[in-house]
């Protein structure tokens, strides 16, 4: 029995049926201290398993680094976990309550799970303060965004998540303006004015400067508690300045898991990754 069944079989009949069939989604419980199951997930592509009987779970507020050869599955489970792609079998549930696997990728964002590509993809003609604006929760169109006046409520929040990201003194300048990194710290700001529980976070250091880096891994960790963080990434020190457990992947399952010297130290990681 997994982890989400032994949780389930404590609820009696009544809460079973509630569990399995939401009309709506309903809002995230975190009862149990899990915000992500993934439970014996699978997924192949014209013959070759990109995930093979896949088992993951993330606490509520921690962060989490994904590493793992080329081919390992990463993108593949981010893809899961956003809707992007649905697997062969297997569940994928956000709290107790949320069947990822019946909503489609809005609807999982929606629900509060954002991701950031690993090539930034903000509004380079337009202002950082006007990202963060358009990024805003709500339904809202563009036009009606950039015309209309924010309340109190909406400035200070935008004015927080510009102190959040360093970029409080740029938010006048053309994102297409900023340098590579903060290109991704503007990302992730879009990303938090949506209000995400979880945070999937794909190489952020790629292409950037120590300073940057640095930077980048005191802006992950200052998010962990508030948010839950799953960091994609190649580089190994990096990881090591922001991991406190370490999740590897190898063919499309995990490998090992624990702290970094936990996976330093394991052989079959070092033969098939950090060896290489």
């Amino acid at each position: 029995m997994n982890i989400r069944e032994s949780i389930r079989s404590a609820l009696s009949r009544d809460e079973v049926f509630e569990f399995l069939v939401p009309e709506t989604p309903p809002d995230l419980d975190l009862t149990h201290g899990i915000i992500l199951y993934l439970e014996e997930i699978s997924v192949s592509f014209d013959g070759f398993k990109a995930i093979d009987n896949l088992n993951l779970y993330i606490d509520d507020g921690e962060l989490r680094c994904i590493i793992g050869p080329n081919g390992a599955g990463k993108t593949t489970m981010m893809d899961i976990i956003t809707g992007k792609t649905t697997p062969d079998k297997g569940s994928a549930w956000f709290g107790q309550q949320i069947n990822l696997l019946n909503m489609d990728e809005p609807e999982i964002a929606a629900a509060g799970i954002g991701r950031k590509f690993q090539k930034p993809t903000v509004f380079e003609n337009h202002a950082v303060i006007e990202n963060l604006e358009l990024a805003m929760a709500g339904d809202k169109g563009v036009w009606t965004t950039l015309n209309a006046r924010l309340n109190g409520e909406q400035r200070n929040r935008v004015d927080e998540i510009l102190n959040t990201i360093g970029l409080n003194q740029q938010y006048k300048e053309q994102a297409g303006s900023l340098s590579h990194g903060q290109k991704q710290w503007l990302e992730i700001g879009m990303l938090l004015m949506q209000n995400p529980r979880l945070l999937l976070v794909d190489e952020p250091a790629a292409g950037m400067t120590h300073q940057e880096m640095d930077r980048t891994a005191e802006l992950l960790t200052s998010l962990a508690g508030d948010h839950s963080i799953i960091v994609v990434e190649h580089d190994m020190g990096f990881v090591r300045s922001i991991a406190k457990k370490v999740t590897v992947l190898h063919q499309g399952s995990v490998l090992a898991e624990g702290t970094m010297d936990d996976v330093q130290n394991n052989q079959q990681v070092i033969e098939v990754y950090l060896g290489e």
